[in-house]
């Protein structure tokens, strides 16, 4: 992508499933309050630590999920060099862990208001997955917020291409070159300054929120075929833009979506 594109997420069509989750969120947060703690489990259904740290146990859950964590597998499934290596660096970080403690620097302010907010956040995600599991969401309301995030989808991918330059004078020289018959590709290649120029300017399909709202507007008023005969500013520097194609953007249907 070039650099010019807007910071979006990595969907460009098609609709996720991680927004169905927000429908039942307000709910899984209203059951906060509903949640109890589990029981301690009885003195036999402890495993014994696996090291121990200035007097504080590592357990064995803790052991399995920071391995988890870090690897997405079971000890098991580990050689057993990853597993001590593993093990070591669990027992540094309670180490520093420890030592930051008893320098009171999870009493700073910054530090404890960091150490809050993670411990809400994961809170949050637990309820919030605990009732997604035991509630699946009808089909009505799967449904219907498929076609609100289909409403707020683009309709429309554009392929186009562009010249990047760092004056308005340039631009508007280059402007009069593709009138007396250059091509824009070839120019695209001499005197562009955007990574794209490799490919004569080409910067493929997209949808319009890729791009800075400068460059999509101009982009927007073209047919195919059209460049800019006025240049377009934008926070780069100064585009002439070509519109090569466009295409109507197919969604998903709900039923793959809803898989």
């Amino acid at each position: 992508m070039s650099r010019y594109q807007q910071v979006v997420s990595n969907s460009q069509s098609g609709v996720s499933m991680n927004h169905l989750r927000l429908l039942l969120l307000a709910a899984a947060l209203a059951a906060l309050g509903a949640c109890q703690p589990k029981t301690a489990a009885t003195a036999g259904d402890v495993s014994p630590p696996v090291a121990t740290v200035d007097g504080t146990p590592i357990s064995r859950d803790f052991y399995e999920f920071y391995i988890k964590g870090i690897s997405g597998k079971t000890s098991a499934e580990l050689a057993p060099e990853q597993r001590s290596l593993a093990l070591d660096n669990l027992i540094r970080a309670r180490l520093v862990a420890e030592e930051a403690a008893k320098e009171g620097l999870d009493k700073s302010t910054d530090t404890a208001a960091l150490l809050e907010l993670s411990r809400l956040n994961v809170l949050q995600q637990a309820v919030s997955d605990r009732y997604l599991k035991d509630r699946k969401a009808s089909e009505q309301e799967l449904r219907a917020e498929y076609e609100t995030q289909l409403g707020s989808q683009p309709k429309q991918e554009y392929h186009a291409r562009h010249i990047l330059v760092a004056t308005e004078p340039f631009a508007e020289k280059i402007v009069t070159r593709l009138g007396k018959g250059e091509k824009f590709d070839e120019l695209a290649r001499r005197e562009s300054m955007d990574p794209s120029k490799s490919n004569g300017g080409d910067l493929g399909w997209f949808t319009p929120d890729r791009m800075v709202p400068e460059f999509s507007g101009a982009l927007m008023a073209l047919k195919p075929g059209e460049y800019t005969h006025k240049p377009v500013q934008t926070q780069f520097g100064w585009h002439v833009i070509q519109l090569l194609d466009t295409r109507e953007l197919t969604p998903p249907p709900f039923e793959q979506v809803r898989q």
